[in-house]
């Protein structure tokens, strides 16, 4: 699994890359199924705006991509955002993931219903 740290307006220092990619570690050691993460952190210059350091991740699965962004005043705090935003949005992947031998969470459930309501009639 590779994590890419990418920059726009801003030089990306050798300390907020390996920030981020112990922050993304973390998080990517939580599901075996990400192929790749690319993290992309950027500055807006506008003086008006509020949060000027925004971050941003793709993160490649199996079976999909899940994407997150989030702004902060500094770029350690929107990096922090953004990994517990991914975990939790990984955690709810997880959870609708299907598990072998099952067809659907929704289904089995009701098969057990109809089961039960069959050995309460005979």
């Amino acid at each position: 699994m590779h994590i890419y740290v990418n920059g726009r307006n801003i030089e990306i220092t050798d300390a907020i890359k390996a920030y981020v990619k112990e922050k993304m570690g973390k998080v990517a050691a939580h599901y075996d199924q990400i192929q790749g993460i690319d993290v992309v952190l950027s500055v807006i210059k506008n003086p008006s705006a509020s949060g000027k350091h925004v971050a941003e991740v793709s993160c490649k699965m199996a079976s999909g991509v899940i994407r997150c962004e989030e702004a902060a005043e500094s770029m350690y705090a929107s990096i922090d955002l953004l990994a517990d935003k991914l975990a939790r949005q990984i955690e709810k992947y997880k959870g609708k993931t299907l598990t072998p031998g099952k067809e659907s969470i929704r289904t089995d459930s009701v098969e057990e219903e109809e089961k039960s309501e069959e050995e309460v009639v005979e």
